[in-house]
This record gives structure tokens, C-alpha cells and sequence, in this order.
């Protein structure tokens, strides 16, 4: 029997323009590149503000928020991407689910 591969070699790591410092400046040069701190504060909760539009990477939709006072930066997952297979695979299992077989 063929083991079943580990967490980690299947999850997906997201690619980031997000480089977290403390030893840089705070900076934002979006779409390029952003320099956060590595830590969030206290203004963060209130001072978000949304960086460009919403993107797609092969699973998620996500958007930046970076805060206008201290420039910490997060992706923000707004929604998964739907896997169009697995959809499928799980419609045609409920529809057969529900079927009744009765003898002629």
C-alpha cells in the first residue's frame, strides 16, 4: 500500500510582495514590493486601509490591507477559488446518494 503524502507536501505556499522587517523602513511600493514591520499595532485595528484590487492566485482571492499610520501589512483571503473537478465529483455523489433502488 502507497502512504499517503504528508501535510505539508501537499498544502500550497501563497508567493508574498510582503517583506516583514524591522530593520527597513516601512514602505509601500505596490504592486512591486512592501516593507512591513514584523509586528501589528495598536493603530492597526483602525487604520487598515485596502492596497489595490482583489487578486487570484490558484486558490484564494486576496487583497492587502497595510495600516496608514505604522505601514503593517496583511493578506487579507476574501474567498476560496472552487475546485471545478471536486465540484463535480461531489455533485454526481449526492445525485446517486439519493437514488432509490427498487426491484422490478
Amino acid at each position: 500500500m502507497k502512504p499517503l503524502p504528508s501535510k505539508e507536501s501537499t498544502e500550497h505556499t501563497m508567493a508574498t510582495i510582503v517583506e516583514y522587517t524591522d530593520q527597513k523602513r516601512p514602505k509601500n511600493h505596490y504592486p512591486e514590493r512592501i516593507i512591513s514591520p514584523v509586528r501589528s499595532g495598536p493603530c492597526c485595528f483602525s487604520d487598515m486601509e485596502e492596497i489595490g484590487r482583489p487578486q487570484e492566485d490558484s486558490r484564494w482571492v486576496f487583497q492587502y490591507k497595510r495600516c496608514k499610520k505604522c505601514g503593517f501589512t496583511v493578506r487579507v483571503i476574501l474567498r476560496e477559488i472552487p475546485d471545478a473537478a471536486l465540484a463535480a465529483e461531489l455533485r454526481k455523489t449526492l445525485a446517486n446518494s439519493f437514488v432509490r433502488n427498487v426491484p422490478d
